[in-house]
């Protein structure tokens, strides 16, 4: 674990954990992949998936610590308006509520997780991405990244969120702030965020590098890449 009181975050996340080689061979493998493309009506739960009533933790074997003193926020590149928010900044920020379901690319999903935080539309208001941004890149504490369409970034219910079930969100699920974008593989919703950048063109991230779906649609079993 890295704590951030005593030295600065990681220059990026471990290479060779049992999480990493182990989801390095499923994308190998294709594991998971049901051949099922299409949603039926009314039906909540993903193709390939299985309800959970726990919250399974998993990261890169880092989890780090981001007290409210050491936490900052930049949200640069193709914006009109940069910002680097503090904790009391942040906080400060238009608050909402949110309730959905979550769905891991490792085959789990759970119903009616209810958070509190600072909706994505709200940051987008204050930003105000140029005309020529498609795309964010988000990068953490630990080293990890992750990038999403501006759409799916924008869409209702994504949330930056630092509050799941009424209290604050702990450090192993992500605390003190995370992104949450339900409609994705979770895989995409960066633990621990530090900075967002606005792009002028999709590029991968840490997992997207390693054979997983850029976009990640749950509904469409966007796994892994097709290249």
């Amino acid at each position: 674990m890295t704590d951030l009181s005593d030295a600065g975050a990681p220059d990026g996340p471990p290479e060779d954990t049992k999480l990493t080689r182990t989801k390095l061979r499923w994308a190998q493998e294709g594991k998971f992949l049901t051949g099922r493309v299409a949603r039926p009506e009314g039906e909540r739960l993903p193709p390939g998936q299985h309800l959970v009533k726990d919250w399974p933790v998993l990261d890169l074997g880092i989890q780090p610590m981001v007290p409210p003193m050491r936490f900052r926020l930049d949200v640069s590149g193709a914006v009109e308006n940069p910002v680097s928010l503090d904790w009391d900044a942040f906080l400060a920020l238009p608050q909402k509520s949110f309730v959905n379901d979550i769905h891991c690319v490792t085959t789990w999903s759970r119903y009616d997780n209810t958070w509190q935080g600072v909706s994505t539309h709200d940051l987008l208001d204050l930003v105000m991405p140029a005309p020529h941004a498609v795309a964010v890149m988000l990068h953490s504490f630990d080293g990890y990244s992750t990038n999403l369409l501006l759409e799916d970034f924008a869409s209702e219910d994504a949330l930056l969120a630092h509050a799941w079930a009424g209290a604050p969100l702990t450090r192993e699920h992500g605390g003190p702030m995370r992104l949450v974008v339900p409609h994705l593989y979770f895989w995409k919703s960066a633990k621990w965020l530090k900075s967002i950048d606005f792009i002028a063109a999709d590029k991968a991230g840490f997992w997207e590098e390693r054979g997983y779906h850029m976009r990640g649609d749950p509904w469409a079993e966007q796994r892994y890449s097709d290249d």
